[in-house]
């Protein structure tokens, strides 16, 4: 490995559910002077694995566990996992917010981080101010932030409220103004978690090029969290995959989104939704009228909405829209947009969709489905992955070709070729 940014050696971090300030003081004093007569804390234990699905028998919980990695330095490696994995508790202990309580993390160099909207920012403070308060807490003088000034107002696009507290900021202009000051200051380590998904499209894109120039351009190192496999995947070339506080497995990206999309189709146990009207399933038919999961490409398959209604509508529209595993719409299918009428009755209805050639590439896709009202635009039922299915690489073209993903793109195209 090349010289490495960041070294984190079993690093673990416990916290103690419940009320604070109750008997806290105490254990802590305990646990100090366990550690200092070699001995393990009491409270180590009896701490548990951090599962927030389930209900536990101790009141201390590991948010991390045994956590190792080493980060050499120009890399931006990915953190993903599902909603209290640890994700943020580890980026709070690189950034130094709050302390392991075991092992040691080591880091070569300056740390700029952008943790939660707001963080670091004084609320009376006019943004110019802030720039400079945060360049100091860095260890800047005041002639570099100085030159770095116009640099970061214009990338965070907020030139004309420079000098208004950052109090009266929307959410979107304290996102733009805090990450263009975290990447502009030259930090030799850049931490940015989930805020980005705050800023608008157009920003997130600016964002993700200038996470990109920091460490391909400038060899610096970015640590990511992020829910949007999209941006992991560009940016990121490592990634790790957390569960319940601990590492589950290291890799490429893409290896590594793959996996964490398996673990999220493993947890679909069904495919009925309850919504406050009733209830919705969805089926995926095949040719032969038997719900089936897995088709070949080019294959004529049906969506097949069940809905157990307890609302009369005369007039809706029927959404179905199939996405992929990152979650970008594929397709969607409407009955409003071919202006075919459809009804609700109260009690049980049954919708359908047949696709003649279903011309996508090999892999796995999910289906959204949403029932609106067309007299009010009200939403009748909405429901997201309420099915799945997975087409598979198949010889269309009679040429002894097997198409995939990875070389076709999205879409199959039935082609006619001439050489005249």
């Amino acid at each position: 490995m090349a010289n490495p940014a960041i070294i984190v050696d079993n690093i673990s971090k416990r916290y103690r559910l419940g009320m604070v300030g109750s008997g806290t003081l105490r254990e802590d004093l305990l646990g100090w002077w366990y550690q200092i007569r070699g001995k393990e804390d009491p409270y180590s234990k009896i701490a548990e694995v951090n599962n927030r699905a389930q209900k536990g028998q101790s009141n201390y919980v590991w948010a991390l566990r045994d956590i190792n990695f080493a980060v050499p330095e120009g890399e931006v490696l990915g953190v993903i996992g599902k909603n209290g994995a640890g994700k943020s508790t580890l980026l709070k202990l690189l950034s130094r917010v709050t302390a392991p309580t075991t092992g040691t993390i080591k880091a070569r160099g300056r740390i700029a981080s952008l943790l939660e909207v707001g963080t670091g920012f004084h609320p009376e403070l006019s943004g110019r101010d802030n720039i400079f308060l945060n360049g100091a807490i860095m260890g800047m003088r005041h002639g570099e932030i100085k030159r770095k000034l116009d640099e970061i107002v214009d990338f965070a696009g907020v030139e004309r409220y420079i000098d208004t507290p950052v109090k009266r900021y929307s959410s979107g202009m304290y996102v733009r103004l805090a990450f263009a000051v975290a990447a502009h200051l030259e930090p030799e380590i850049l931490i940015v978690d989930e805020v980005l998904a705050v800023g608008d499209a157009e920003f997130q894109k600016k964002a993700i090029g200038k996470m990109k120039d920091v460490s391909h351009g400038q060899g610096r190192t970015v640590l990511f969290v992020s829910h949007n496999m999209l941006s992991i995947q560009k940016l990121c070339n490592r990634c790790l995959l957390m569960e319940n506080g601990m590492i589950k497995n290291v890799g490429s990206s893409e290896d590594i989104v793959n996996e964490y999309f398996l673990d999220a189709e493993e947890s679909i146990e069904t495919k009925e939704h309850l919504g406050e009207h009733g209830k919705v399933t969805c089926n995926v038919i095949g040719s032969d009228g038997k719900p089936v999961t897995k088709f070949p490409i080019m294959s004529e398959i049906t969506f097949q909405a069940t809905i157990s209604s307890t609302l009369n509508l005369p007039k809706i529209a029927v959404k179905i829209q199939v996405k992929n595993r990152l979650n970008q719409i594929v397709f969607t299918l409407n009955n409003y947009h071919l202006g075919i009428e459809l009804a609700l009755k109260e009690g049980s209805n049954t919708f359908s969709v047949k696709i003649p050639e279903i011309n996508l590439s090999p892999g796995e896709y999910f289906i959204d489905l949403e029932v609106v009202n067309l007299f009010d635009r009200s939403i009748a039922f909405k429901a997201s992955k309420l099915s799945r299915f997975e087409l598979y690489p198949a010889d269309i073209y009679a040429s002894g070709y097997l198409p995939n993903s990875a070389n076709i793109g999205v879409i199959l195209m039935k082609q006619k070729w001439s050489n005249d």
